[in-house]
């Protein structure tokens, strides 16, 4: 585990690990296993939130659960997911979606191909929660997420939670902070300081997953050993 947080804080090579750390092999088959290890990192990142979570009186869900699909390809490995391309953002390879409480604490994520439109992601993500929790009673997304295309997609699969769209106002110019957003936006930055998540370098979805779970355990560990 020491080696696999080596890499996600510096994003280096698996064969630039200090030797003092354990052997590269073994931290490399352990990052790569399937969803085992999916299930066993999913199941510490819910405990940790949990944990983080109960000193403001919050409710705590049920373990998740987590699959993952690939297929063969010949380049950069035996086995890649396909990756995708965004016009409108200009972005080639995969997407992270995000859902985290109003702590900024991640809940729940998926990685998905960056040709999937937000509005598809948001509803995926939801729809693979599985009743982890169900004292979710509020949403708030941006303006990528408007329209009856999410709207219908959330009433089959969550009917029972509001959404609330922020949009940014059409008066303001240059940077403004807007409310709700901001904690998400801030979950973003402090995930991306662990350099393996700066860009897309993972062939497979769940791998870039396990990644994103560990940087928030690593996040949320911060916060019990360091209360402000």
């Amino acid at each position: 585990m020491n080696g696999i947080m080596y890499i996600l804080s510096t994003g280096c090579q698996w064969r630039a690990i200090p030797k003092d750390l354990p052997r590269v092999a073994r931290c490399s088959t352990i990052s790569t296993c399937g969803v085992g290890t999916a299930l066993w990192i999913a199941c510490i990142t819910h405990s940790m939130s949990s944990a983080a979570s109960k000193a403001n009186g919050k409710r705590v869900p049920p373990p998740p659960s987590s699959t993952a699909k690939r297929e063969k390809r010949g380049k950069r490995g035996a086995w890649i997911d396909p990756h995708g391309y965004d016009a409108g953002k200009k972005i080639k390879g995969k997407k992270r979606h995000v859902l985290v409480d109003t702590l900024g604490l991640l809940l729940h994520a998926i990685v998905h191909g960056a040709d999937i439109q937000d509005r598809d992601g948001g509803i995926m993500l939801l729809a693979t929660m599985f009743g982890m929790h169900p004292f979710l009673k509020k949403l708030f997304a941006d303006a990528a997420y408007q329209g009856p295309v999410f709207h219908d997609g959330l009433a089959r699969v969550l009917p029972h939670i509001e959404t609330e769209i922020v949009k940014r106002s059409d008066h303001v110019k240059g940077f403004a902070v807007l409310p709700k957003r901001w904690i998400v936006e801030r979950t973003i930055a402090w995930l991306n300081r662990c350099r393996r998540l700066a860009k897309d370098w993972e062939n497979l979805n769940r791998k870039g997953l396990a990644f994103l779970r560990l940087a928030s355990i690593r996040l949320m560990l911060r916060k019990l050993c360091n209360p402000v």
